[in-house]
């Protein structure tokens, strides 16, 4: 146990409960401010993509005791559903038996973090607004607005749990030599809904996470434990086929019949989500330094909000969260080095699954129709199934284990290099599983 000390949390999300929960357990006093309502209280905003939790979420929830708590909340996906333009339905599991990432909904699961934090002694001040924070003393000041009377909170230490706009994060912008930068990418997204049967049950298969890709627009669906599936739409903003394009109800319909006829007796739901929800943008933001002093650091989206490719922007701020619990442990009450050594451990890893996060997308929308791209992904399989000790492919090595974010970077890229020399053999479709194949990506490894 640490010496106790009076710690804020400004954000109430995800990774904000989950610090929480931890700084709980190490026997810190913890206040937790959010700039809006009680999330247990209001309707969901219509701005959520299912979660996908996997390794590196479930290894940060078990090791402060709620991991089974959460299990509750989750469905196992197992495979990929392709519904390719004009095929049958086709099925890519993720890893080998037993691997599968699970499908959580964002409200439910924060709704019970924030449950299980309270259960752990954090007190929550919700729609109390920050709007200033004086670093060099650990002070918060809230009030109505910018221009109303402001209280004031003395602490030992703050968390920015705040978000990819974290006020947070602004202020310690302010400094010399703090090194910040954003891209917004030029498709937005959208959450539908595909309802449940009449009796409950689900009308497509439920341990798959469902894909329609589309070129440069794809729609994903992820089940719900109620029957439901939570689908979002990405599409461009602007351009032939895009959000812009889509004015009318006869627009949307047109749409819909066109490149999902597969779901068509869904249409009508899903036009009248699309007109009631709103569309997000989707930023990849990093900065650096994370840390100010012994007084302050940054955490998940704060830190290195990422778009949503590959499932593991929860994944990625729940592990800062892990992370940081080991420093404590490492260097008890020497916040200054606990801070130093996370921000210098994380940042490469924040930047690495930043990068694949953005190239999952190219993936997800284009490639995955690409007969070319899925033999590739096919002898890939064979291989690793053949040889586990020379090929983890790169899916499995972020998202079904815990090593290093950066050190999947640099492998994935080597593997890459392999497998681009790998598909310029002659009549490579029909020598795929062919013992020449095996001997040549055994001979480039071993080069």
């Amino acid at each position: 146990m640490q010496i106790k000390k009076n710690v804020a949390i400004v954000g109430s999300g995800l990774v904000g409960s989950l610090l929480a929960i931890y700084l709980r357990k190490q026997g810190h006093s913890v206040t937790v401010f959010d700039r809006r309502p009680d999330v247990r209280k209001v309707e969901f905003s219509g701005r959520s993509i299912n979660l996908a939790m996997s390794n590196r979420g479930w290894k940060a929830l078990g090791e402060v005791g709620i991991e089974e708590e959460i299990r509750k909340l989750a469905l196992p996906l197992d495979k990929r559903a392709m519904h390719v333009e004009g095929q049958p339905v086709y099925y890519q599991n993720y890893g080998e038996d037993g691997e599968a990432i699970y499908s959580i909904s964002r409200g439910v699961l924060n709704r019970k973090m924030i449950d299980l934090a309270e259960k752990a002694g954090a007190e929550f001040k919700f729609e109390e607004k920050v709007w200033e924070v004086d670093m060099p003393n650990a002070r918060l000041y809230t009030g109505e607005s910018e221009k109303s009377n402001w209280e004031e909170y003395q602490f030992d230490l703050i968390f920015g749990a705040d978000g990819a706009f974290s006020r947070v994060r602004h202020k310690m912008q302010r400094q010399s030599r703090f090194n910040y930068s954003q891209h917004f990418i030029d498709v937005g997204y959208k959450e539908l809904t595909i309802l449940s049967n009449e009796d409950g049950t689900h009308k497509l298969d439920n341990s798959s996470f469902h894909i329609w890709p589309r070129g440069k627009f794809m729609l994903i669906a992820m089940p719900n434990l109620d029957g439901t599936f939570t689908c979002t739409l990405f599409l461009p903003f602007e351009g032939d086929i895009s959000f812009e394009s889509i004015k009318t109800e006869h627009d949307a319909d047109v749409f819909f019949e066109t490149y999902f006829s597969d779901i068509k007796d869904e249409i009508s739901n899903l036009k009248r989500d699309f007109f009631k929800n709103p569309t997000s943008a989707m930023v990849t933001i990093k900065c650096f330094p994370w840390s100010y002093y012994d007084k302050i650091t940054l955490v998940g989206d704060s830190a290195h909000a990422i778009v949503p490719f590959y499932g593991q922007g929860m994944n990625a701020g729940f592990e800062d969260i892990s992370v940081l619990n080991e420093k404590m442990d490492k260097y008890g009450d020497d916040w200054q080095q606990i801070f130093e050594e996370y921000q210098t451990e994380r940042k490469p890893n924040a930047d690495a699954i930043a990068e694949l996060s953005y190239r999952n997308f190219m993936e997800m929308s284009s490639k995955t129709a690409d007969p070319m791209f899925l033999l590739r992904k096919k002898i890939e399989k064979k291989f690793a199934q053949d040889h586990p000790d020379l090929w983890t492919p790169l899916y499995s090595r972020v998202t079904f284990s815990d090593k290093a974010y950066s050190e999947a970077l640099k492998i994935g890229d080597y593997q890459r290099a392999i497998m681009d020399e790998v598909m310029k053999i002659p009549d490579i479709e029909e020598k795929w599983d062919s013992k020449e194949v095996e001997e040549k990506i055994i001979k480039l490894i071993k080069k």
